[in-house]
């Protein structure tokens, strides 16, 4: 069935006259529903195309004892019908007085095609770009006088551009098309770099004649060579990406191992009770004030890191303080209490995952060039900046900075000059556990809130510390961007685990040649 072009058959036609070639799209078979999409197109009313769209998405239903096609809403065990064309109540039926109108595939793809031809020549430029790209998606050389029209008369560049890449597609998968009009367009759909078009060069060179396979091939060649160089920048983009994620887990560590001293094994659990007070936080909210939901994760910030902190202090009081300048003893001690901790978590929110919802503005994802960039990446490699500039800033410009430094360069002389190093020590490591904290927050974006979640991350937070440089914030940032992307680029070749496990062994290989890690920095565990 070849679609007619936006033509008016009828002459400004009636709601009536419209709801009569709406219902002709129940009856009959789908050879029939796909002549009342054409009768549908043929007038020319704008109106019709979200109709056309319902259909092919399977929510549009004809009540059978009286053959309209309507629109329904569930009403308990009822259906509330509304008229398609004008939004008017029809009233209520019976579910089992309704019945969906059937579309198979074959029939989305002419009602695509509808949907492209009603809106290809529209007054919006945004709507007339999205029916050329529903066109160039389907590649039906029934469309392409239409196309021939609208490119005569568009005047916005960009759509053009769309309108002339789309035609080529249609010409270079139509065997009818002539040799010439091939070879021209076979440049046009590689330098689009849409994603089928290595799809579509592939399949036109298996069939094209030989005196334009050479052509083919060639635009061909330059995609693939594009794809690669666009592929390498994606693994650097998903490395950094996941080196952001290693340096929210770290950079907590960097200071409570790198400036304390302190092997804190329980630190994967400070980034799991970071990720528990989000999920409880968003639980409150959606009980108590649903309209905030949108806004949940500026009301866990803060909570995550109070939360952490005093978790993290309290444990600094009751345990660590006693175990300074014995580090394998707070390895044992804190490992344990990340034991407690762990089970605690499981004893009130069970072992199984909890559910933390994103926000929309975190939601999907954006195509930039060759690159795709989901939104909570994204948002999470900016967070992780703004905590690394916010530790930075608290260690170089606030009095708390000056006395962790102080106490860190030489504890004595600290104390001997009237700095109270217990509170220094307690409050240094309330900041690694509520920075930790912070992690919890960005990671239940992008991982399980589970009571194991803290784990996944401990390890590879102690390889980028040492990596980068105990203690050492700008090496800590190094050593989790080098770490990411080393990552990446290693994984399509080695597997994610033989990956880790080659990682490890470069980084044990460089430690033997610079112990002190990339960016060494002279502190109270050096000294001893």
């Amino acid at each position: 069935m070849v679609l007619t072009a936006i033509v008016p058959s009828l002459a400004q036609p009636s709601d009536a006259e419209l709801t009569t070639l709406i219902d002709a799209l129940a009856p009959g078979s789908y050879s029939d529903r796909e002549a009342a999409i054409a009768a549908l197109v043929a007038t020319g009313d704008t109106r019709v195309s979200p109709i056309l769209n319902t259909l092919s998405e399977g929510d549009l239903y004809v009540v059978e004892a009286t053959g309209r096609v309507v629109y329904v809403e569930r009403q308990g065990d009822n259906y509330a019908t509304t008229d398609p064309l004008t939004g008017a109540d029809l009233g209520e039926v019976g579910r089992r007085d309704a019945e969906k109108v059937r579309v198979n595939n074959n029939l989305r793809r002419v009602i695509r095609s509808a949907i492209g031809q009603m809106t290809l020549l529209s007054d919006d430029p945004a709507t007339r770009r999205a029916a050329a790209q529903s066109i160039m998606r389907d590649a039906d050389p029934v469309n392409l006088p239409l196309l021939d029209e609208a490119l005569a008369a568009e005047t916005d560049p960009g759509v053009k551009t769309l309108m002339e890449t789309a035609r080529a597609f249609i010409v270079l998968q139509d065997p009818d098309a002539s040799i010439e009009d091939r070879e021209a367009a076979a440049p046009v759909v590689a330098k689009s770099g849409d994603s089928s078009a290595i799809t579509v060069l592939r399949g036109a060179l298996a069939n094209a004649p030989d005196g334009l396979k050479a052509d083919i091939q060639a635009s061909l060649d330059g995609l693939n060579r594009d794809a690669a160089a666009w592929g390498a920048v994606q693994n650097v983009w998903y490395g950094i990406s996941l080196g952001s994620v290693l340096l929210l887990a770290a950079i907590g560590l960097a200071i409570t191992f790198g400036v304390m001293g302190v092997i804190n094994m329980a630190h994967g659990e400070m980034v799991m009770l970071g990720a528990y007070t989000t999920f409880m936080t968003q639980a409150l909210i959606r009980q108590y004030a649903p309209g905030l939901a949108e806004y949940s994760l500026a009301v866990a910030l803060p909570a995550a890191f109070l939360f952490t902190a005093l978790v993290g202090i309290a444990i600094e009081r009751g345990v660590i303080r006693w175990l300074y300048g014995r580090p394998l003893e707070t390895l044992l001690a804190t490992w344990g209490i990340s034991l407690i901790l762990q089970q605690s978590v499981r004893t009130i929110f069970g072992p199984t995952n909890q559910m933390v919802s994103n926000p929309s503005w975190m939601s999907g994802s954006v195509a930039f060039y060759g690159l795709s960039i989901t939104w909570n990446r994204f948002w999470i490699v900016m967070f992780a900046i703004a905590v690394f500039l916010m530790l930075l800033m608290i260690l170089n410009r606030t009095p708390l900075g000056l006395q962790m430094r102080a106490v860190t360069q030489n504890r004595r002389m600290a104390s001997a000059m009237g700095i109270r190093t217990p509170m220094v020590d307690a409050l240094t490591f309330g900041l690694g556990s509520g920075i930790a904290g912070l992690a919890g927050v960005a990671l239940s974006q992008i991982d399980n809130v589970s009571p194991n979640l803290g784990q996944g991350y401990i390890i590879d937070s102690f390889m980028v510390v040492v990596f980068g440089g105990v203690g050492n914030l700008w090496g800590t940032l190094v050593g989790a961007l080098t770490l990411g992307v080393a990552n990446k680029f290693l994984e399509p070749y080695a597997g994610a685990v033989l990956g880790k496990i080659l990682i490890l062994v470069m980084i044990i290989l460089f430690i033997q040649r610079r112990p002190r890690g990339l960016f060494a920095l002279k502190g109270r565990a050096i000294e001893q």
